[in-house]
């Protein structure tokens, strides 16, 4: 489903913990980290779409979350053409997504990356807010920046003072003053949950 420009209307999930760090997903067999995401289905209004991808990548309910905030407009993105299967080509041009800034009422042994038979993630982690963008595919990272910015806001207060710059910790002076993402060791909770299964399991597929 396009709309007239060649963009497809998508979700983007931001899920903070009760230290406002943020669910961040490896990709399946690869390098690259990101949020959750995922296509809006025909008939779908955005919160729908959102519940079902929060099901469908992380495994979690309705009950397992409060909606904190979601971004006011679309964020686009154009996916570059070497991404693009041939048959799209000169249709598809990329994403255009609402975000949504959740607050995780469970527990962490509620999520379940495999709750699908088509995982998108095999591992995750707890990271500060401010992620790093350079492991973030490179076409993605605007919107990342957009997105935490404009949902910034609207985290609760506790640990809203854990800002940072590129060049180390700063507090910035107002909601226009924020900083554009982590250094990638400043992870606060580096604990890893891995949830590949065994390489005999992963040869197999």
């Amino acid at each position: 489903m396009l709309d007239r420009e060649g963009f497809r209307p998508n979700v983007g999930i931001v899920l903070l913990n009760s230290r406002n760090q943020v669910f961040w997903g490896k990709r399946l067999r690869t390098h690259s980290w990101q949020f959750p995401q995922g296509g809006i289905k025909y008939g779908e209004s955005p919160e729908q779409a959102m519940f079902r991808e929060l099901h469908e990548e992380v495994g979690l309910l309705p009950d397992h979350v409060k909606i904190l905030a979601r971004t006011r407009d679309w964020l686009r993105y154009e996916v570059p053409e070497h991404y693009i299967r041939k048959d799209a080509r000169g249709h598809y041009r990329g994403q255009k997504q609402i975000w949504f800034l959740l607050k995780l009422m469970g527990r962490d042994s509620d999520m379940n990356l495999r709750a699908t038979d088509h995982p998108e993630f095999d591992a995750w982690r707890w990271n500060e807010y401010w992620v790093p963008l350079d492991v973030v595919i490179e076409f993605k990272r605007g919107v990342y920046q957009l997105a935490l910015t404009e949902l910034a806001r609207f985290l609760p207060k506790t640990n809203y003072h854990n800002r940072y710059l590129r060049g180390g910790p700063r507090g910035p002076r107002d909601d226009h003053d924020l900083p554009s993402d982590l250094p990638p060791d400043a992870v606060e909770n580096e604990t890893l949950h891995d949830t590949r299964p065994p390489a005999d399991d992963l040869a197999a597929r």
